[in-house]
């Protein structure tokens, strides 16, 4: 009977060096060690590797032969790499099945989902379902051998991409263009241009965030089961991004999301912000999208930046980018992104934890933002007259009009 000590450092040396084994070595190492083990080795090294008896067997019989296969490549100066006998091994599947990755490529490629013939038609393809889709007759495979000929025929396991947008505008382009002109226009003589936008609406309470964050083993963060709104309530944040200065404002409010709610935020911001960062700025240019509470065809929104433009004795120019096209606005992967990625995996329990969450966020790229709480109400369905639309000094633009045009201060404010 083997003792406790030498089994203990038979597993310890195969630890050491299954890593760098393959098929043939750990045959010969198996084999080399059962026979200096004696009687009882064979089973003593299957049970110390998990190694079949078999396989140890074979190596016993293949370490026998070492010396010898070694002195013939010795004296020919060659030596043999084979990991098995010629002929040994399980036969490639493709060889008693003619048209097999034709076959497989039918089930998976996503142009048959329309063929009625196709058994997958209204499934997903998993390897499992592949494998039973496969095996239909005589013949079987397990979803393993799906799962290799996959990746050797270049498929893999990717979700749905993003991409089309929706019916385009014919002028978008040259709406891009004639943004990125009042851009640099705006910057060459130092005034401020910022891009603004309402972040999405979160729940407060113990709610999922998607992400992940290190947490201990076996301690994840403990949430509510679902995501209904709860007295907490939920908020609103409003972003403007400074488009010169890589810096931010949030005004982070728990009404609804309206066009007076916007304009306070943007005001929130020259105040606390650009009043000290432009003190001789004489104008404003905003990028905003076409829907929401900032957009183009709201006239409670024109009449808050004309109330604006007089307060701060400023003249404001709003460009909207063409519907369908929100994410091309920079405070979206400039700023937004960001404040997720920073909360990511952390529930959103109270207003506190929003405002400290994005107050804290930063960049490497030197991106600092700032936040506070608005608890003021903002009253849906507001009213504006055709009378006070002809009493807001504007002046469309002659390229879309619609899109972009600029708002003068009044002088009887």
């Amino acid at each position: 009977m083997l003792m406790p000590d030498t089994l203990k450092a038979l597993g310890v040396r195969w630890k050491s060096l299954a890593p760098i084994f393959d098929e043939r070595k750990r045959r010969l190492w198996a084999g080399a060690e059962a026979k200096a083990l004696g009687y009882g080795g064979v089973s003593a090294v299957a049970r110390t590797t998990g190694l079949a008896i078999n396989t140890v067997r074979t190596g016993m019989d293949e370490a026998s032969q070492v010396v010898k296969e070694g002195r013939q490549a010795n004296e020919t100066g060659a030596e043999s790499q084979r990991q098995r006998r010629p002929g040994a091994g399980r036969k490639a599947i493709t060889e008693g099945w003619p048209g097999f990755d034709e076959k497989l490529s039918r089930l998976v490629d996503s142009s048959t989902r329309g063929d009625p013939m196709s058994p997958l038609r209204w499934s997903s393809k998993s390897t499992a379902k592949l494998a039973k889709a496969m095996s239909r007759g005589k013949r079987t495979i397990s979803r393993h051998t799906i799962a290799a000929h996959l990746r050797a025929m270049d498929y893999s396991l990717q979700s749905n991409r993003k991409r089309f947008e929706g019916m385009s505008h014919p002028d978008r382009d040259r709406q891009f263009r004639y943004i990125a002109q009042q851009v640099a226009t705006f910057q060459e003589r130092g005034q401020p241009v910022v891009s603004v936008d309402t972040k999405k609406k979160e729940l407060l309470g113990r709610h999922k965030n998607a992400g992940q964050e290190w947490t201990p083993q076996g301690r994840p963060t403990e949430v509510d089961a679902y995501d209904f709104r709860g007295p907490e309530g939920k908020v609103v944040p409003f972003g403007i991004y400074d488009l010169s200065d890589n810096k931010g404002w949030v005004s982070v409010g728990i009404d609804h999301d309206t066009a007076s709610f916007a304009v306070a935020s943007i005001r929130q911001w020259w105040l606390r912000m650009g009043k000290r960062r432009y003190p001789a700025a004489t104008e404003l240019l905003m990028t905003a999208d076409c829907g929401g509470s900032n957009g183009n065809r709201v006239r409670l929104w024109k009449r808050e930046l004309q109330a604006l433009a007089s307060e701060i004795g400023l003249t404001i120019t709003v460009c909207h980018f063409p519907p369908g096209t929100s994410k091309w606005n920079k405070i979206e992967h400039r700023m937004f992104c960001h404040i997720s990625e920073n909360w990511r995996a952390r529930p959103l329990t109270s207003l506190g934890v929003v405002v400290s969450l994005i107050g804290s966020t930063t960049t490497q790229a030197g991106l600092k933002i700032r936040a506070a709480a608005d608890l003021r109400k903002y009253p849906l369905k507001v009213k504006v007259s055709d009378e006070e639309m002809r009493g807001i000094r504007m002046t469309r633009h002659n390229f879309h009009g619609e899109w972009n045009y600029t708002i003068q201060p009044r002088s009887d404010a």
